[in-house]
């Protein structure tokens, strides 16, 4: 069975600037060591914020175009829809999360993940009894 997991931006940010090295390490295993058997979801949200983080860090155009094409490259992007922005509604009032974690959220149920991977939402936190957050960084 293929696991479908959504990589939330601080994941991706966290292997592209390898500013942490605890944390680049434990980023890399993770989008590395599930290989054949998962499929990456993200959103054009995602690499919005990734391309923000890098810009900030001053990388270059070029860099930030690599970058972005290995993201395409190796994950499924799920677009926004009407069905996304409806079910991030009803998991914010559920749950209490910020506008854009809600969108997160929702996309990711919505592609029909098992598992979110983000530092910023709260670990073990099972959403609609369909999806894990899971912060991979908490030992």
């Amino acid at each position: 069975m293929t696991d479908k997991i959504f990589v939330d931006s601080n994941i991706w940010v966290y292997m592209f600037l390898q500013d942490n090295e605890e944390k680049y390490k434990i980023a890399e295993d993770c989008l590395l060591e599930k290989g054949a058997n998962t499929t990456f979801i993200i959103t054009y949200q995602i690499i919005n914020e990734v391309s923000n983080a890098l810009l900030r860090n001053e990388y270059s155009e070029m860099e930030i175009r690599e970058i972005i094409e290995y993201m395409l490259k190796i994950c499924t992007i799920q677009d926004f829809t009407k069905e996304i922005v409806l079910l991030a509604s009803s998991t914010r009032e559920a749950y209490s999360f910020s506008f854009w974690d809600s969108i997160i959220v929702g996309s990711a149920l919505f592609s029909g993940c098992n598992m979110l991977v983000s530092e910023d939402m709260q670990n073990g936190l099972i959403v609609n009894r369909k999806l894990l957050i899971k912060n991979i960084f908490k030992k």
